[in-house]
């Protein structure tokens, strides 16, 4: 575009961490809020999320940690607690015998169904509602380019 400033390598760099720290806050914003309101950390949130949308509410770890973006190993460490506190099982791969899917139990969909108000809540309080409907079509926008980048 013409008579468009030029970023500058700071210009960028500053987006960057600006990018950075809106992430940190939020994810620690809603996880102080699922913690305090019902004792589940933001990643078991998610856990809980992708298990009750995937088809018998059951995933193979591997698809699953990429799916909420933990490592194998994170990811083992995170459904063992979740297995113990009853919201999770494991159950063995008859296609694999070294496969394992994690598998969401009643209790677990319970325990996601009374989290997500107050999730939306925090969604809403710390993200939406600094946005009108432009900012919104623009960050939409941004989002999509990146993540097809």
């Amino acid at each position: 575009m013409l008579g468009s400033p030029v970023a500058t390598p700071l210009d960028e760099l500053a987006v960057w961490k600006m990018l950075q720290r809106v992430q940190v806050r939020i994810t620690r914003r809603l996880e102080i809020r699922l913690i305090a309101a019902h004792g589940l950390a933001l990643a078991s949130y998610d856990v809980l999320t992708e298990l009750s949308e995937a088809p018998g509410r059951r995933l193979r770890m591997n698809d699953l940690a990429d799916r909420v973006l933990l490592s194998r190993s994170g990811l083992t460490r995170l459904i063992d607690r979740l297995q113990r506190d009853g919201l999770v099982d494991r159950q063995a791969c008859s296609s694999d015998a070294r496969g394992l899917f994690a598998v969401l139990t009643d209790a677990g969909l319970e325990r996601l169904v009374e989290a997500t108000p107050t999730y939306l809540v925090g969604v809403r309080a710390h993200v939406l509602d600094a946005l009108d409907e432009s900012d919104l079509a623009a960050c939409r926008s941004v989002l999509v380019k990146l993540l097809d980048a």
